[in-house]
């Protein structure tokens, strides 16, 4: 497994604009497709972005896609989430989330083998 560390979280007004990182350490960041959930207060965790091992490919929930932006830097070991025009109903806890496999179920956090801790983003109104 790999280990995921985010960060990048915060307090900003509706409109504004986040980036949040995830740093991996272990095995070979490259091997593994990646994706961003998150989880609201009283809510199941949901997806919101990933992307494939080589960036070629990414996928969106409809509720951030035109919004969010997934990219990773394979030299860095850095996946990335880039939140413009955020919304209250953006308000979550993140997780970046890690699968040595591929799968069309991208969507489910069954996919994945590897979490990180999670990092609080509140959007107020």
């Amino acid at each position: 497994q790999v280990q995921l560390v985010e960060s990048g979280g915060g307090l900003v007004q509706a409109g504004g604009s986040l980036r949040l990182s995830c740093v991996a350490s272990g095995r070979s960041f490259s091997f593994y497709h990646m994706g961003w959930f998150r989880q609201a207060p009283g809510k199941e965790r949901e997806f919101a972005a990933a992307i494939t091992k080589n960036g070629g490919i990414t996928y969106y929930s409809d509720s951030v896609k035109g919004r969010f932006t997934i990219s990773r830097d394979n030299g860095k070991n850095t996946v990335f989430l880039q939140m413009n025009s955020l919304k209250p109903d953006d308000t979550a806890v993140y997780y970046c989330a890690a699968s040595p496999l591929y799968s069309d179920r991208y969507y489910y956090t069954s996919s994945y083998n590897s979490w990180g801790q999670g990092t609080q983003v509140t959007v107020s109104s």
